[in-house]
This record gives C-alpha cells, sequence and structure tokens, in this order.
C-alpha cells in the first residue's frame, strides 16, 4: 500500500475537494494542467491529500476534457456550456472517475461527487449531479449498476 492510500478515505476526499477547486480555476482562469499543478504542489492542503490521485487525475481530466463533456453532455438536459462551474467540475471528475477508475465503486464516486456538490454547489446541485451521475453510472458501468440492482 502507498502512502498516499495508506492515509485512508479522507485524504481522496479531500483530493476531490482540490481537485474541484483546480478544474474551477481552469473554467476560470484558463491555467493549463502543469501550472495547476505547481500551483497546488505549493499548498498547504496538498499535503493533507492522496497526491497521487490528485496528480494523476488532474492531469487525465485536463487531458480528456472535451472528450468528458461530449459525454457529459449524454446525460444532461442543457448544453455543457451552461453549466455552473463548480457542477461541471464536479461532473468532470465523477465521469472521469466512472470511465477510469473501475477500482473506485460507481456508488462511491457518485456519492463522493454529491458531498461535492453540498459543499461547494449552489443550493439544489448536489440533485442535478445526482441524477446526472446516476444516468452516467447505468451507461458507463451497466453491468455494476445491473448487479447491484438486482439484475
Amino acid at each position: 500500500m502507498s502512502k498516499a492510500s495508506s492515509k485512508g478515505t479522507g485524504a481522496r476526499t479531500r483530493a476531490r475537494e482540490l481537485l474541484l477547486q483546480a478544474l474551477y480555476q481552469t473554467q476560470i482562469a484558463g491555467h493549463t494542467a502543469s501550472e495547476l499543478l505547481a500551483q497546488f504542489h505549493q499548498q498547504a492542503a496538498y499535503e493533507r491529500v492522496d497526491k497521487d490521485y490528485f496528480d494523476e487525475s488532474l492531469a487525465a481530466v485536463c487531458e480528456a476534457r472535451d472528450q468528458l463533456e461530449k459525454t457529459i453532455g449524454d446525460f444532461i438536459d442543457r448544453p455543457v456550456s451552461r453549466l455552473d462551474p463548480v457542477e461541471l467540475g464536479i461532473l468532470l471528475i465523477g465521469t472521469h472517475e466512472l470511465e477510469s477508475r473501475t477500482d473506485i465503486p460507481y456508488k462511491v464516486i457518485i456519492n463522493e461527487s454529491i458531498n461535492l456538490a453540498r459543499r461547494f454547489g449552489s443550493v439544489e446541485g448536489h440533485k442535478y449531479v445526482n441524477a446526472c451521475l446516476d444516468a452516467a453510472a447505468r451507461s458507463i458501468r451497466t453491468s455494476e449498476v445491473q448487479a447491484d440492482d438486482g439484475g
């Protein structure tokens, strides 16, 4: 077990929070993944996160952003460009995890995303994030969802 993963789920949750901040910053200010990594590595908060998860996820989400947004577009009721930046960031993280992090159960991904939306998003944003990622999970992780549904 790596040092980062031995910190437990709290370190992963904190990494998602920091990742959301980085994705928000890239949406607002247009920073690149390498600029964000350099900046966030200097923050005290970085010392308390799952560093491997943060570094890998930030690079992956930034690199695959156009494709992730296209996937998100299949599960939302408006153009991606009209999403609140916080909710878009959460959906980018959740969709990335659903597609690429099969080591993380889809229910954990959705729950962590809802918690991010409750903490950082709009008042009812967590309901929207839940509905979008639930639909995404049913498409991306079909067999895992069906197994949980008893079918």
